[in-house]
């Protein structure tokens, strides 16, 4: 069988995967492993003696599972010998919480009470703001990018949807403001009106404010992806034709926002440990036998086509294979065994 040519990694101490940038994304299609890199680029990062905050934006969490420690809503230390903390993002939570949401994360807090409805955007828009909980979690995600305890930002990304929706934020939001001021002048002369009737209307200014101060940041979180010297985005994937192509389709719409991509991690690869490092003896690993298995013979035929699809359609970046592990991918050990791979 054709092998590609991989450089072994020398040993499981710190120094591994983790490099200068000071934010690590792992992105990619649902169920492709991006939870096990992310956590173990950070528990790499930590053991170099890096502040690191891995954080989840899945709404699906499982970074607890995968590093075996219950992680929290909020940023927290999740261990003592090494500077390694925690959060998984919670989308409902991070809604009551951010400043563009009103009580109960109402969709557009002042703005949404001018416009009338218990949430305010229903009868003009007919629902929820779109994008809503991917604007609440990228304005804690910016607070977390600026918190001064960590050095190093690691970001397992929700599935490929959400993602694309952050990114395109910005532009929505254009749209939306440009509505509310035509909305705005249209019903100023009504709102007069209301506050003979009903009191003081509510204050529109503060709701346009509060939506042009989140288009700001969502501005100023596209610049810092864009820096391919303080962002190191990374597209998982594994080796089947149709998710190698939606990873394609994914790094054509980074590039489109100026997003660099740098490395593809080929997950759940069957082949021996030893072909992707040494690290580790090997006797401690259960590799596929592919002299005598004939399922495995067949899985590794679909594979190699698509590692080698993957190589082609992924030139000129650095493609990384991590092995399909017959143990269950988490805790400390195995992740610095997925870390070694990612080198």
């Amino acid at each position: 069988m054709d092998e590609i040519e991989v450089e072994a990694v020398e040993s499981l101490e710190p120094g591994l995967t983790t490099g200068t940038a000071e934010y690590v994304l792992y992105g990619g299609k649902g169920g492709v492993g991006k939870t096990t890199m992310a956590a173990a680029t950070a528990v790499a990062s930590a053991a170099e003696g890096t502040a690191t905050l891995v954080v989840s934006t899945d709404p699906a969490h499982s970074l607890s599972d995968t590093l075996g420690i219950d992680v929290p809503a909020d940023p927290t230390r999740l261990r003592e010998d090494v500077p390694l903390y925690g959060v998984e993002i919670d989308p409902d939570r991070a809604m009551e919480q951010t400043p563009l949401f009103g009580e109960g994360g109402a969709a557009m807090g002042p703005l949404g009470d001018l416009l009338g409805g218990e949430d305010g955007f229903d009868p003009m828009m007919g629902g929820q703001m779109p994008g809503a909980d991917e604007a609440a979690a990228m304005q804690l995600l910016l607070t977390y990018l600026d918190d001064a305890r960590f050095e190093r930002v690691v970001i397992d990304t929700a599935p490929t949807g959400h993602t694309l929706r952050l990114l395109e934020l910005p532009e929505l939001l254009d749209s939306m403001v440009g509505r509310f001021v035509a909305l705005r002048e249209r019903f100023s002369g009504m709102m007069e009106g209301f506050k003979g009737v009903f009191g003081d209307a509510p204050d529109e200014d503060e709701g346009m404010g509060n939506l042009d101060e989140l288009a700001d940041r969502v501005e100023r979180l596209r610049a810092i992806l864009r820096d391919p010297a303080r962002t190191d985005f990374r597209i998982v994937t594994v080796p089947e034709e149709m998710a190698v192509e939606e990873s394609l389709r994914l790094r054509s719409r980074l590039d489109a926002f100026g997003i660099p991509v740098g490395t593809v991690v080929v997950n759940r690869v069957m082949e021996p440990l030893s072909a992707v490092t040494d690290a580790v003896p090997e006797e401690t690993f259960v590799s596929p036998d592919l002299d005598h298995c004939e399922f495995c013979q067949r899985r590794w035929a679909v594979q190699q086509g698509a590692l080698q699809n993957a190589q082609d359609l992924f030139r000129g970046h650095d493609v990384k294979r991590v092995p399909l592990f017959a143990d269950e991918v988490a805790g400390d050990r195995m992740l610095r065994v997925v870390a070694t791979c990612l080198e």
